[in-house]
């Protein structure tokens, strides 16, 4: 099962992706999205968890002005894309 790091702040989205049956990893700090298929963060402060300077095979996802439902289907179709 694919790993997808939510950033602290966005506990609704770890909620909807939990109950999609995702496993999550709450990103507190740069280090915990080692081991991570896929990150979602708000984007208020993108740098906040030095992201961007952290290697991780998957996609980062920005979910400022998405719903949690919205954020599930991208996560879902991007994880997908991984896989074919």
């Amino acid at each position: 099962m694919p790993k997808i790091g939510v950033e602290e702040s966005l506990t609704n989205v770890a909620d909807a992706l939990k109950r999609k049956g995702h496993e999550i990893i709450v990103l507190k700090q740069e280090s915990d999205v080692k081991g991570c298929d896929c990150c979602v963060i708000s984007g208020l402060d993108t740098n906040m968890l030095g992201i961007h300077e952290t290697s991780i095979d998957g996609p980062i996802i920005e979910a400022s002005g998405l719903s949690a439902d919205d954020v599930c289907l991208i996560v879902e179709s991007r994880l997908q894309q991984l896989q074919h």
